[in-house]
């Protein structure tokens, strides 16, 4: 007979959720899927530990995984590439429709923005301004699409571009539309995110759009980090896939910031 500790938990779930506690702060991210084939448990059993640990505070749970939480240092690229993946497709088929032929854009640092290069395939006669290689990448296989790369150094973990040399180059422009990501949005509308760096790149793509769309996942309400950019109030639009909080869609609606989000279906 297996006899539950205090919390409930029997021995066997205990061992295997202070194992996964372990993987998860080891790697920072780690999703349901490994996590299954790691313990040989099904995806609906990591899911039931995840939630307990959440529940106590040890991990904080995201759509198809964990990681853990904190202000000072963002989820490793690659784990953010794949963490809400379908939503962040469903967010950029949106922010495309909203996008019209012969436009000039910014788009900058993140895997939302990201998805956002991709979905604008079929755009005719666009100029797009990013401080984003991957989303150079992207852009530069589209006959219909000329892309410009913003000067600067290179953040090898995710192939932006940040500093001084960036921010020059920005400001020399004045396009249409910023396409913009975010780390966190506080519940009180302040948009947040991890390099003082990046921000300032993200703060001239806003003084230098005449219109700013905020591209982000549901996972981004509420989440914390140290560096502020700017308050909601001060974009356009939000393109999301979940209804904001109460408290701030309040405040966007205070402003009168459109708010989008994307089809479940």
């Amino acid at each position: 007979m297996t006899v539950p500790d205090s919390t409930g938990k029997s021995a066997s779930v205990k061992k295997r959720q202070e194992k996964i506690l372990a993987t998860v702060r080891e790697k920072g991210f780690a999703t349901i899927e490994a996590l299954a084939k790691t313990f040989q448990v099904t995806p609906q059993t990591i899911r039931r530990d995840i939630n307990m640990l959440t529940r106590e505070g040890l991990l904080h749970r995201y759509h198809g995984g964990a990681g853990l939480e904190s202000s000072t240092e963002n989820l490793a690229y690659s784990d953010r590439k794949v963490l809400c993946r379908q939503e962040k497709c469903r967010i950029a088929a949106m922010v495309a429709a909203h996008i019209p032929d012969h436009a000039s854009l910014f788009i900058n640092i993140g895997t939302t923005t990201e998805e956002v290069a991709r979905a604008l395939h079929s755009h005719q006669r666009l100029r797009v301004i990013t401080n984003n290689l991957n989303v150079a990448g992207i852009l530069a296989g589209y006959d219909n699409v000329e892309a410009i790369i913003a000067g600067g150094l290179i953040r090898h973990r995710d192939c932006g571009i940040i500093g001084e040399a960036t921010i020059d180059f920005i400001q020399q422009f004045k396009v249409d539309y910023g396409i913009i990501g975010i780390s966190g949005i506080d519940l009180d509308g302040t948009l947040l995110d991890f390099d003082f760096r990046e921000v300032r790149a993200a703060r001239a793509i806003i003084d230098n759009s005449r219109k700013t769309f905020l591209v982000a996942d549901h996972t981004k309400f509420g989440r914390n980090a140290m560096v502020r950019l700017a308050d909601i109030t001060e974009i356009d639009a939000l393109f999301t896939d979940a209804m904001p909080p109460t408290a701030l869609r309040e405040k966007l609606e205070a402003a009168d910031v459109s708010y989008y989000v994307a089809d479940q279906d």
